[in-house]
């Protein structure tokens, strides 16, 4: 899976939990991603939902997910409008639901990211790297394993199954 993503840094700090990106109150009332997207992140900036562009980018620090692992936390971000969230680090399960609802996490170094930069990440086979443009700084990560590209190519776990029947070997 090889591939370009541009995007406006939308940054938050370490240890986003997941009821951080969707509280807890808020699942107990619909698990609907279009419904729940009002929320995102209410509890880290009230106003984030409605700041949110076409084409953004969610960028974190370390341990991004962790907490909770209801895959709502991932679906609640793809309704949103994400496609990418870039991460130093991921909560496991957070990073296996992103990639089984068809939202890339990409780890990578994320320091230098500042709100509202542009950034640029290219994958491929194997390697990621961002790019970005205000301080010129290219940083570089593992790509996701083969049979996770698979699946996020497809769209996610479910549509891969329909298309090819089975798991991802």
């Amino acid at each position: 899976m090889n591939g370009r993503i541009e995007g406006r840094v939308r940054r938050v700090g370490d240890r986003v939990n997941s009821d951080y990106i969707i509280a807890s109150r808020r699942k107990r009332e619909t698990l609907d991603g279009q419904v729940l997207k009002a929320f995102l992140l209410e509890a880290v900036d009230p106003g984030f939902a409605r700041s949110i562009q076409p084409g953004d980018i969610l960028v974190a620090g370390r341990d991004f997910g962790c907490g909770s692992a209801m895959e709502v936390a991932a679906t609640v971000l793809l309704a949103a409008g994400f496609t990418v969230v870039v991460a130093e680090t991921f909560a496991r399960a957070f990073y296996r639901n992103a990639v089984n609802n068809g939202l890339m996490p990409v780890a990578v170094p994320t320091a230098g990211c500042l709100e509202g930069d542009r950034i640029v990440i290219e994958h491929e086979a194997g390697h990621v790297t961002m790019l970005n443009a205000r301080t010129g700084v290219r940083v570089s990560g593992s790509a996701l394993p083969q049979p996770m590209a698979a699946i996020l190519a497809a769209g996610g776990l479910v549509p891969y199954v329909r298309r090819h029947g089975r798991l991802p070997v």
